[in-house]
């Protein structure tokens, strides 16, 4: 009879839960002898996943959906038979904010980029100067591509200050709330490089690469991201259902990590300790060294900065909103010194969530280089929204209800030379602590397909190292 062995996940979010599925999934096909356990220091799995429900609203306090052309997400919900649960999101127009006015996010773009030169002489936020200098993009040589540099470099050696500044940054560096003069370019869009070496500009590669479909009228209003029903914690709940029973400990922190003899122990905060022949580390980065408090190498990881962020989400009657726009949400560029960054008008791009005759907004506050925000009450902080909302869309009733999310150090920086960090951290462990698995968002990918990729991978690497 095979001796059992034993596998512990530290961290119960959606990378943690990822990599203990797949871990279940093996244990019950191939009948191994293995013991699996999921420790998470809080009441609550899922991580920044977090639905709440309220006077009949759909409340998403961390992520909103999911991309449907990832296929590791697809693939997951179909395994999961959460395909009836499905909603889709409503495409709308997307807008930024310049001088308080509503500027359309002009058509033919990724990620704002331009694909054509039509789509960049389109834009109304760009003077014609700006629109001329981005158009160098066409005519200028290739990067020598020969270290890691910062995104925003690269763009604006591409197209110019005032294309980045005012439509590529709110959405580049608004998606990591990051500063995109600080963000690795490798670590987080390597591909608009490759599209510069390969085509030897960023405009004619999207051309190649991502051409505009013809339009279908069927599926002008299906967007390209999804959810479910009754929220996209339905994912977590589902991912947790599918575990054996007694895997998973919430409220029990891993205090510290060693190596023994064999394999290695886990001291617990309830002055329990856990033996496992291997480990998945699946906390935030900041957690790592404490646990490992024997081996130096590990502090290289709290040199990786991170950025607090918060989401103020505000019902209204719809009668409250004078200024109705047609559109889905709109992004602020950090040139605007606002306090919101963004704000999606959830009621239109999700309208299940809300019921009839109301409408929720989602507002996005603070900046990388601005994190004084976190350090407010909740009052302070629903008027610095409300007094934006009053000036860009001309709100001036009070909210029915507010409800406000704070993630304290919740998003980690890939700032430039991220991947070589990580790449030393990696090799050191290997050599050092084999069969202790480093994953998740402040690594290798932070949105939620990267992050169940991470865990599924993880747990290959377990089980081969078995």
């Amino acid at each position: 009879m095979k001796k059992m062995k034993k596998i512990v996940i530290v961290g119960g979010g959606i990378t943690g839960l990822s990599a203990a599925y797949k871990l279940q999934k093996e244990i019950d096909s191939q009948g191994l002898a293995i013991e699996l356990k999921l420790i998470e220091a809080s009441g609550r799995l899922g991580g920044k996943i977090k639905t709440l429900k309220k006077d009949g609203y759909t409340i998403e306090q961390g992520p909103d959906s999911l991309l449907s052309r990832k296929p590791v997400a697809v693939k997951l919900v179909e395994e999961l038979g959460l395909e009836d649960e499905i909603i889709r999101n409503s495409t709308g127009k997307s807008y930024i904010i310049v001088d308080n006015e509503f500027h359309r996010l002009p058509q033919g773009t990724y990620m704002g980029i331009p694909k054509s030169e039509a789509s960049l002489l389109s834009s109304t936020l760009i003077s014609e100067v700006g629109k001329n200098r981005a158009l160098e993009d066409l005519t200028l040589p290739r990067s020598k591509a020969e270290e890691d540099q910062s995104l925003g470099l690269f763009l604006r050696r591409r197209f110019g200050d005032e294309l980045v500044d005012k439509q590529l940054s709110p959405l580049l560096a608004g998606i990591h709330s990051a500063d995109i003069d600080k963000m690795s370019l490798l670590a987080t869009y390597p591909n608009l490089l490759q599209l510069e070496q390969t085509n030897g500009s960023i405009i004619k590669g999207l051309q190649e690469t991502i051409p505009t479909p013809p339009e279908n009228k069927e599926m002008k209003n299906q967007g390209i991201f999804f959810s479910f029903r009754d929220g996209l914690e339905t994912l977590v709940h589902r991912l947790t259902a599918k575990l054996a029973e007694n895997t998973v400990m919430v409220n029990t922190a891993v205090q510290q990590i060693k190596k023994e003899k064999q394999g290695y122990s886990l001291l617990l905060d309830s002055g329990d300790v856990y033996q496992a022949d291997a480990i998945i580390v699946a906390t935030p980065h900041q957690t790592v060294s404490g646990m490992f408090d024997a081996y130096d190498f590990f502090k290289t990881l709290d040199e990786i900065p991170s950025t607090s962020t918060a989401n103020v989400v505000m019902t209204f009657d719809k009668s409250a909103i004078s200024n109705d726009i047609d559109g889905t949400g709109f992004q602020v560029p950090a040139v605007e010194n606002n306090n919101i960054t963004a704000c999606t008008w959830t009621n239109k791009k999700w309208p299940t969530t809300t019921p009839e005759g109301k409408v929720m907004l989602r507002c996005y506050v603070g900046r990388a280089n601005d994190q004084s925000f976190v350090n407010l009450t909740d009052v302070e902080l629903t008027n610095l929204v409300l007094k934006d909302l009053e000036k860009i869309m001309g709100i001036t009733a009070k909210p029915d209800f507010t409800v406000i999310t704070r993630w304290h150090d919740g998003r980690a920086q890939y700032n430039v030379g991220h991947l070589d960090r990580i790449r030393d951290v990696r090799s050191q462990l290997e050599q050092t602590l084999p069969g202790v698995y480093l994953t998740g968002s402040s690594y290798d990918g932070m949105g939620i397909p990267d992050c169940i990729s991470q865990g599924e991978q993880a747990a290959t690497e377990v089980l081969d190292f078995l």
